[in-house]
């Protein structure tokens, strides 16, 4: 019988974790099933797209720069891709293509993951369940994609988030295209840079989405928009949460731990935003433990 089939389309490939991640999953669970990066340019997504649609792909992950371009391309969003905008897991349901985004929810598990919010669970919630945050304020810095999907979903879960960017006016375009989606506009709010050391005083958890701190970025040794002094601001029980993964202490993280905060990094994010895309395939649980080891063994360098 024919392997089936699933692509991360991407541009450039890059040293993605994700094949590594779904290659141990599909073997754990012994599935028939293959997973594959493949460089995409943006004048050939199109047709990368169209193939999907026929056995035996089982459907993709998308991911820079094609999050947003491949959106229109689908027979149909999911509540979370239309509010984002944005696609990270196409799912292939006969023969029309489902975009998903995975990103938000699987930001919300890892943070379960976390002393402070696993104690938020609903009591009767297994493993990785999204808190309830009702109650609690966060400051996303940034206001690109990812920002959009941590955004969602910390509205979902009934916090209250302000958002930090160099370019204020993009700010104000990713809360007015959410406000859209939540209809409680004092929930999600600008905050200025003037303003975010004021601010910084009444914040739960303080999210990097930007690209600083990134090793071979353009800024790794840098803060994302704020002063190492700022954390200093933040409560002592305040949580900081960077989804740069590599290096695992990026200067933010190192900043916030030497403050005695609770910290983590991008990780437990890409293996639950995984761990969902390939429930959204195959139907079948996610063997998580599995896919975190592969992770960890792919930024350390070790083979799988």
């Amino acid at each position: 019988m024919e392997a089936a089939r699933v692509l991360l389309l991407a541009h450039p490939a890059g040293h993605s974790l994700s094949p590594l991640m779904h290659g141990a999953a599909f073997r754990a669970l012994g599935l028939n099933a293959t997973y594959e990066a493949v460089d995409v340019a943006p004048a050939d997504l199109a047709a990368a797209v169209a193939r999907l649609a026929e056995p035996p792909f089982l459907g993709a992950n998308v991911t820079v720069p094609h999050k947003e371009a491949v959106a229109p391309l689908m027979n149909e969003l999911t509540p979370a891709a239309q509010a984002v905008g944005a696609v990270n897991t196409i799912v292939r349901r006969d023969h029309r293509l489902v975009g998903h985004n995975t990103d938000g929810e699987g930001f919300l598990r890892a943070l379960s993951e976390l002393a402070p919010f696993a104690a938020l669970q609903p009591a009767d919630a297994g493993r990785g369940a999204a808190p309830d945050l009702t109650g609690r304020t966060c400051l996303v810095l940034g206001a690109g994609g990812a920002a959009r999907a941590v955004v969602h979903s910390l509205l979902a879960a009934g916090a209250a988030v302000k958002v930090l960017n160099r370019n204020e006016a993009r700010a104000a375009r990713l809360v007015e295209d959410l406000q859209r989606v939540d209809a409680d506009e004092r929930r999600l709010t600008v905050c200025a840079a003037s303003d975010l050391p004021a601010q910084l005083s009444h914040i739960d958890l303080l999210v990097n989405s930007t690209s600083v701190g990134m090793s071979g970025g353009p800024e790794p040794e840098s803060l994302p928009l704020l002063e190492g002094s700022q954390l200093a601001l933040l409560p002592p029980a305040a949580v900081v949460v960077d989804l740069v993964y590599r290096p695992a202490l990026t200067p933010l993280l190192r900043a916030a731990s030497q403050r005695g905060l609770v910290v983590q990094n991008g990780l437990p994010m890409l293996v639950w935003q995984g761990a969902l895309a390939f429930e959204a395939w195959t139907g079948s649980a996610a063997p998580v433990e599995v896919m975190r080891e592969a992770a960890e063994r792919g930024l350390a360098g070790r083979p799988a």
